[in-house]
C-alpha cells in the first residue's frame, strides 16, 4: 500500500445532518454501523493522511466521529450546510481552516461518506495514479453498466422519446466508447489548486477508474438496499 509522508495528505470527510430524501442519513445504520463510519475506518485504515476530518454542522455526527478517531476540529458554518453549496467549498473551508499559510497540506482527498463500499485499497490505490499522473486534480468514475449512456431518450408529457444522442442510437453497443459517471468515492485536488480554482472539476481533472461494487453512491432508499446487499456478500466472504 502506498503511504505518503505523513504530513502532505489532508482527508476531509463533508457529512451533514440533515438530508432530504433519507432522512439523517449519515447517521442512519447500515449493516450494524452508522453509514459515515465506513468512510472514516477507510480513511484511517490507508496510512495516507495526516489528518482525516469530519465536517459537519451536527453535534451528534460530531461526537460519532471522534469516537471513530476522526478529527472534529469545529462544526461547519451553517451557510456551509444547506442543499445548494457545492461540496468543494466545505472541503476548501476545512483546508483554509486548519492550513490557512498552505505549509501543511500538499493533497487533499475529498470522501463522501453516501460511498461506503470504497475500501482502503481503493484509496490507496486511487493515491498511486494521482501521483504517477501528476494531475492537478482527480476524481473517480465508474463505468455504465447494462444501461447505455449512449442511447438515453427523453420522455414528454405525450409520451414522445426525443434521443439525446440520435447518431450513437443507430449504432450497436460495441461500436460505442466506454463511457464513465462519476461517483463521489475518492476525489483527489492539490491543496495549491483547490485555493486558485475552489474545484475539482479542474481543466487539468483525470479520472480514476473504480469498481461499480465500490462506487456506490447512496442517494435514496434504493441506492441503501443495495448498498446494503452488497455489504452483507462483502461480510460473508471474508
Amino acid at each position: 500500500m502506498v503511504k505518503a509522508p505523513c504530513s502532505s495528505n489532508l482527508a476531509v470527510i463533508p457529512a451533514r445532518g440533515g438530508s432530504k430524501r433519507i432522512p439523517r442519513k449519515n447517521l442512519r445504520s447500515l449493516c450494524g454501523r452508522p453509514l459515515v463510519a465506513y468512510t472514516i475506518q477507510a480513511a484511517l485504515n490507508c496510512h495516507l493522511f495526516a489528518k482525516v476530518v469530519l465536517s459537519t454542522d451536527c453535534p451528534e455526527l460530531a461526537s460519532i466521529g471522534m469516537q471513530l478517531g476522526a478529527d472534529v476540529p469545529f462544526l461547519r458554518d451553517a451557510n456551509l450546510a444547506d442543499d445548494h453549496t457545492p461540496t468543494s467549498l466545505v472541503t476548501l473551508d476545512v483546508l483554509q481552516r486548519l492550513d490557512p499559510d498552505g505549509l501543511l497540506f500538499k493533497n487533499v482527498a475529498q470522501l463522501m461518506p453516501n460511498c461506503p463500499m470504497r475500501t482502503s485499497q481503493d484509496i490507496a490505490a486511487s493515491f498511486r495514479q494521482f501521483v504517477e499522473t501528476g494531475a492537478c486534480s482527480q476524481i473517480s468514475v465508474t463505468r455504465y453498466g447494462w444501461l447505455n449512456p449512449w442511447w438515453a431518450m427523453t420522455l414528454n408529457e405525450a409520451h414522445q422519446l426525443e434521443p439525446l444522442f440520435p447518431e450513437q442510437l443507430k449504432r450497436r453497443s460495441q461500436d460505442l466508447p466506454v463511457a464513465y459517471t462519476p461517483t463521489g468515492a475518492i476525489w483527489w485536488v492539490t491543496s495549491e489548486t483547490l485555493r486558485k480554482e475552489k474545484t475539482f472539476y479542474t481543466s487539468d481533472r483525470r479520472g480514476w477508474e473504480i469498481a461499480w461494487q465500490s462506487a456506490v453512491d447512496i442517494d435514496d432508499e434504493d441506492d441503501w438496499g443495495l448498498a446494503e446487499l452488497l455489504m452483507t456478500q462483502r461480510s460473508r466472504a471474508a
